[in-house]
């Protein structure tokens, strides 16, 4: 029986659904608007940046107004995110294109999936994990989804399986979800590495360092010690110190 419970879960996917296409519809907009190269990067920040707080904080802000002040935060840093991406995968896609050579092709093939697994990750760490300069970023992105490998798989496998039935059966469907499907599954696989991570720096994290008491508290303490009656009490005589 259709009740109200499965009515709000079904309510709740909906919305989810109609707040991907929200974004993807977002990610184009201000991807031309700032000419392909210019926008590429802050429309992707400013989508994994949502992403982010929504499957690992349960925050679903409003949509227009976040995505854009989110897209305009960190200025020229997605900027060049997005610019370096774009030259690296352009000179693979030349060079696949162009070598005839087989053991270049797949010297270009493993450069293609290393440039995919940053592509997936780096906006993610760019929104999640303060991490400074352009290296430190790619080469996080890079450890990030290497280290989990078995998710990149998982990810990258769903990512392939969804686009190509919406190639098959609705090709209107890659306006709406065809950015919005593998952000929202690498921020998904992104949110689970990084809560599995938060128990093992809780455990690795310093002890506090325990203060010493204060000496005038221990001598406060050593003078309020009530006298009992073992204690000999010694009567002063002339002639003995105090």
């Amino acid at each position: 029986m259709f009740g109200f419970e499965q009515f709000v879960a079904l309510n709740r996917r909906l919305a989810g659904i109609w707040r991907l296409a929200g974004l993807n519809l977002l990610w184009i907009a201000v991807t031309i608007a700032g000419l392909g190269v210019l926008g590429v990067g802050p429309a992707s920040y400013a989508m994994a940046k949502y992403l982010h707080r929504w499957f690992r904080h349960g925050e679903t802000p409003p949509l227009v107004p976040t995505f854009l002040r989110d897209a305009r935060e960190l200025r020229w840093q997605p900027v060049l995110v997005g610019a370096v991406l774009l030259l690296a995968g352009g000179i693979v896609l030349v060079n696949l294109l162009s070598l005839t050579d087989w053991y270049l092709r797949v010297a270009n093939l493993l450069a293609l999936a290393v440039l995919w697994i940053i592509t997936a990750y780096v906006f993610t760490v760019l929104a999640a994990l303060d991490v400074q300069g352009l290296r430190s970023q790619l080469t996080s992105a890079l450890l990030l989804g290497l280290g989990s490998l078995h998710w990149t798989i998982l990810g990258t496998t769903a990512v392939v399986i969804g686009h190509a039935l919406m190639l098959r059966f609705a090709v209107p469907l890659l306006a709406l979800f065809g950015v919005a499907l593998p952000a929202a599954v690498f921020a998904a696989i992104c949110s689970r590495i990084l809560r599995d991570l938060e128990p093992a720096e809780a455990e690795h994290s310093p002890p506090a360092p325990r203060l010493p008491a204060h000496p005038a508290t221990r001598i406060v303490a050593r003078s309020r010690r009530p006298v009992s009656d073992r204690d000999p009490v010694r009567p002063l005589r002339k002639g003995t110190p105090a």
